[in-house]
């Protein structure tokens, strides 16, 4: 045990220990002015400082120079509640006192200038003297051993080496391309810091988180306490929740440069054919009348195009189960009627001329959408006819060279307040860099103008999951690479990877192809294998598009948010967990034929094999370097998994039975399955199914239990077919028991029956949906 967390168990208030070797960095001055329910109140004449609880894990603390309180920067959600919590626990005496949560502890100390902040079992978590706000400054002080991660990420181009974990000076900003950033920094020691800030540098050496450059006068950070997702729930509380994406980019995207009507009809004929699976078709600048007087950059090229600008192409995708979306520049062309109005409104970014744009080689200047007039202008008439003729969404573009870090973020902006204002359906967008706050905003990031080949796409891990640790929970990246051409092995084994990253999309330069067919037969059987896979798990994955919205964490989720205490994942990217109950560790090597993956605590089972696995081990894996037909994915002990049949896109057939694969352990676990219209925004409103499913095991008896459902939506959805692992039931209560698999599948109606596969042993139950049920699994061969 380190002597912080020694002494913290020695009582909150006996924290002097650290009051002695700070006191001579401390500027004396600030007094308690009171101490009541709300929080805690320090003065040293007009100057002020508030510690406020605005939730039982999140205590704010706000420096107020001469009294003064500005508005908070574009981080913090503007819908948030500002409510502060008002019946917390006040302990006071003679020069200090300490105010308490049900999770959170502060104690301020007179006598040594020192507020503490602990969580409810006394464990310190930070410490800082709060006067140094007067100057602009944070400076936190905890324990030196606790790994910190956040801030930032990484761009296309800069080697990712440095991994997960966070030191030295580190700078809170947007970047350029595919760069993630944020003000905020946290440690699996159950602590994470919020500022308030567009902009900052962080300085983590020596225990201590030094935060300047701020850009509000009276600085203001949040310190919250609990397990990783615990502190992402609440970062999603103060920064804002994502909104869900249509269900539909679940699935596939297809990107392209370089394209026309005829083609695009011929590719996505392609999928359809194979039975490949697609959703979504991106275009490059082909889609747009680019550099055409009139609005170009927001209209359809006719001549690309013939069907585009009436609606019939739309028509015509519609029927085979298409979305169709497009690129969006933040620069207009300066001679054409567009571009005179920008001009008259003072609409250009200062400072950044016109100059010829490589595209159209004709002169363009960059939008301010920093201005919320811009921001108003910017989804059109001439987008709107757009959007009614089938662009449905956005991949914003070349938006993150300019000194702004909000400019990438206002530009989504303006798409999302304009398409939510004027249709129902949900916004879906990619954008080339990230800075907190811009979630609010249907946001999703993409890693940039990446290469090909093995070692960019093996350093597109660290990218990810980088970006998921800085609150960006929608990440995907130009599969295959952007510059270059993969070979077949790099190609097959980029899908395989990406089919399970949060937006599962390819795309390449300016000619590139990158349909799957296009690599040889091979790797066109691996991808399409890992695509379908990918569409299998469609209620799994959007389940946990849900959980983005209501927890903050979604399907993506760094090792270090469920083993926060093992120290061998602490700057793993090797691996991740794909929702709670799934481990992914992609082939990112050449011809490889074994791969060492390190295995968490707990027993986990190949999902494609059935064999067995204990955690807490790295394990010696064979790769097929052949066929390139396998993923390495582990199931986790405990695991509730819902799968639907193999779609070519995503509702193509109304899923009246859900199979769902249950992997019970000796502590309980559940999963809640989640269904809404998939399209609109009606879930905001009670629109939507949601049911808890949950199972333990306890000896020879397995319970599965399903809870009322939630929510006003019908889903088509009738039974759960529940497939219990490792159990040749005797009895499955009330059920009716059938001789085998086919009988009672051939019943349709609700029953049980056992059989065996990869797995082992398993018992299959029929159940309704919709109902609350309890349900007791008798067996001599439980295990």
């Amino acid at each position: 045990m380190t002597t912080l967390r020694k002494v913290a168990l020695c009582g909150l208030l006996m924290a002097s220990t650290f009051h002695a070797a700070l006191a001579d960095q401390s500027k004396p001055g600030f007094q308690l002015e009171h101490a009541d329910a709300r929080g805690i109140e320090l003065v040293q004449g007009k100057d002020r400082i508030s510690v406020r609880f605005v939730a039982p894990n999140i205590v704010q603390i706000h420096g107020m120079p001469r009294g003064m309180s500005t508005r908070s920067s574009v981080v913090m959600d503007p819908h948030a509640s500002r409510d502060t919590l008002s019946n917390l626990r006040v302990r006071t005496s003679t020069g200090s006192a300490s105010v308490a949560s049900s999770e959170l502890v502060a104690t301020w100390d007179n006598q040594a200038a020192r507020l503490t902040i602990a969580d409810a079992q006394g464990h310190v978590l930070v410490q800082t003297d709060p006067s140094v706000l007067m100057d602009g400054r944070i400076d936190l002080q905890h324990d030196a051993a606790d790994p910190l991660y956040g801030i930032g990420g990484y761009d296309a181009f800069e080697p990712a080496k440095g991994g997960l974990l966070r030191q030295g000076v580190q700078i809170a900003k947007a970047g350029e391309q595919g760069y993630p950033g944020g003000p905020f920094v946290w440690s699996t020691r159950g602590y994470g810091v919020l500022v308030d800030t567009v902009g900052a540098k962080f300085e983590l050496t020596n225990g201590h988180i030094d935060v300047t450059g701020t850009s509000r006068e009276d600085v203001s950070y949040d310190v919250i306490a609990g397990t990783p997702p615990k502190i992402f729930t609440a970062l999603s509380t103060l920064s804002g929740v994502p909104p869900m994406f249509p269900k539909w980019a679940m699935g596939f995207t297809n990107s392209q440069w370089g394209i026309d009507q005829q083609e695009l009809l011929a590719i996505v004929h392609g999928y359809r054919s194979r039975h490949i699976p697609i959703d979504n078709f991106t275009f490059d600048f082909d889609w747009k009348a680019w550099g055409d007087d009139n609005y170009g950059e927001f209209r359809w090229n006719d001549k690309k195009f013939p069907d585009g600008p009436s609606g019939a192409l739309k028509t015509t995708m519609d029927q085979l189960g298409m979305h169709m979306t497009g690129i969006m520049k933040p620069r207009i062309h300066v001679d054409t009627v567009e571009g005179r109005y920008a001009e008259a409104h003072g609409y250009w970014v200062a400072g950044k001329p016109q100059n010829p744009d490589y595209f159209s080689l004709k002169l363009v200047r960059e939008l301010d959408f920093d201005q919320s007039a811009v921001r108003a202008w910017f989804f059109n008439d001439a987008l709107k006819r757009s959007f009614d003729a089938g662009i449905v969404g956005w991949w914003n573009d070349e938006a993150d060279d300019t000194n702004s870090n909000t400019q990438f973020l206002n530009m989504q902006r303006a798409l999302y307040e304009g398409q939510r204002a004027y249709a129902p359906a949900r916004v879906w967008s990619i954008n080339r860099d990230f800075y907190l706050g811009a979630q609010r905003y249907a946001y999703g990031l993409w890693s940039g103008d990446i290469d090909t080949g093995f070692d960019s796409m093996a350093a597109q891990r660290q990218r990810m999951l980088s970006a998921i640790d800085v609150g960006e929970m929608k990440w995907g990246m130009d599969s295959g690479g952007f510059k270059g051409h993969p070979d077949n092995e790099n190609y097959a084994r980029w899908i395989e990877f990406a089919a399970f990253v949060p937006i599962f999309r390819v795309h390449g330069t300016l000619g590139e192809k990158r349909q799957p067919w296009a690599y040889g037969a091979t790797a066109e059987k691996a991808a399409t294998d890992a695509m379908r896979l990918r569409y299998t798990l469609i209620p799994y994955i959007y389940s946990y598009d849900r959980t983005a919205t209501t927890e903050g964490v979604g399907i993506v989720r760094p090792l270090t948010f469920d083993y926060p205490d093992d120290p061998q994942v602490r700057d793993d990217v090797d691996a991740w967990m794909f929702g709670e109950n799934l481990l992914v560790s992609p082939v990112v090597v050449k011809g490889q034929t074994e791969k060492d993956i390190y295995l968490p605590s707990g027993q986990w089972t190949d999902y494609f094999t059935g064999k067995v696995y204990q955690g807490g081990q790295t394990i010696h894996y064979a790769v097929d370097g052949k066929t390139w037909s396998d993923i390495p994915l582990f199931i986790r002990e405990g695991a509730i998994i819902p799968t639907q049949p193999v779609m070519d896109y995503v509702g193509e057939q109304p899923v009246s039975e859900l199979t769902v694969d249950v992997f019970p352990a000796d502590h309980a676990t559940h999963f809640d399955y989640y269904d809404d219209d998939g399209s609109t925004y009606a879930y905001e409103h009670g629109a939507f199914y949601s049911q808890r499913l949950s199972t333990q095991r306890d000896g020879d008896r397995v319970e599965f239990d399903i809870e009322a459902p939630h929510g006003s939506y019908k889903p088509a959805l009738k039974y759960y077919l529940v497939k219990v692992r490792g159990v040749t039931a005797s009895s499955a209560g009330a059920l009716k028991a059938y001789a085998g698999v086919d009988a009672l599948q051939a019943a349709k109606g609700e029953g049980w029956a056992v059989d065996h596969d990869r797995y082992g042993s398993v018992t299959l139950l029929r159940v309704a949906a919709g109902q609350t049920r309890h349900l007791t699994l008798r067996a001599s061969d439980a295990h």
